[in-house]
């Protein structure tokens, strides 16, 4: 079970080494266009659609690789005075009756829209801008499993040491 808990993590470490770039690519591409406008005085609404697609694939797909090194949020009042047995109990319970259902769900009920995205090659939010909203709408079940996966990994490590105490 381990192994396959540290394929998940070599998984999501790779996606999120090549999206952190998008990091990088929005400032660029955020200070062209604002160049651009103000400067030149041109205007490309592909260019600023382009920042928000870079935006969602950044955070929806880096989100795994969060949970796996713990820089997600946490809303537990109670969580950092416990001690490391019952913070893993907390953990674990968030996993199985919190994250796991409420990624499942959001994976069942966007399916429809991104099905229905695809089936008709989902066109741009804006006149001009980038004709591929149905990509973008792929980022969600994409999110929802990654998140799944290594929400599944950490819970296999967090049993394994339940079950060694």
């Amino acid at each position: 079970m381990g192994q396959i808990a540290a394929a998940i993590d070599r998984i999501n470490t790779a996606i999120a080494q090549v999206v952190r770039w998008l990091a990088l690519m929005m400032v660029l591409t955020q200070f062209a266009i604002v160049m651009g406008r103000y400067i030149f005085g041109v205007n490309s609404i592909a260019a600023q659609e382009s920042v928000l697609y870079m935006h969602a694939t950044l955070f929806m797909l880096g989100a795994g690789y969060t949970l796996l090194v713990d820089k997600h949020v946490r809303v537990d009042v109670f969580f950092a005075k416990a001690s490391p047995a019952t913070q893993r109990r907390i953990d674990i319970f968030g996993h199985i009756f919190l994250l796991l259902p409420s990624m499942a769900a959001l994976l069942y009920w966007s399916w429809p829209s991104v099905r229905n995205s695809w089936k008709i090659l989902e066109g741009p939010l804006s006149v001009g801008g980038i004709e591929a909203v149905f990509l973008m709408k792929s980022l969600i079940p994409a999110f929802c499993i990654l998140v799944m996966v290594q929400s599944l990994a950490q819970l296999i490590r967090l049993l394994e040491q339940e079950r060694a105490t």
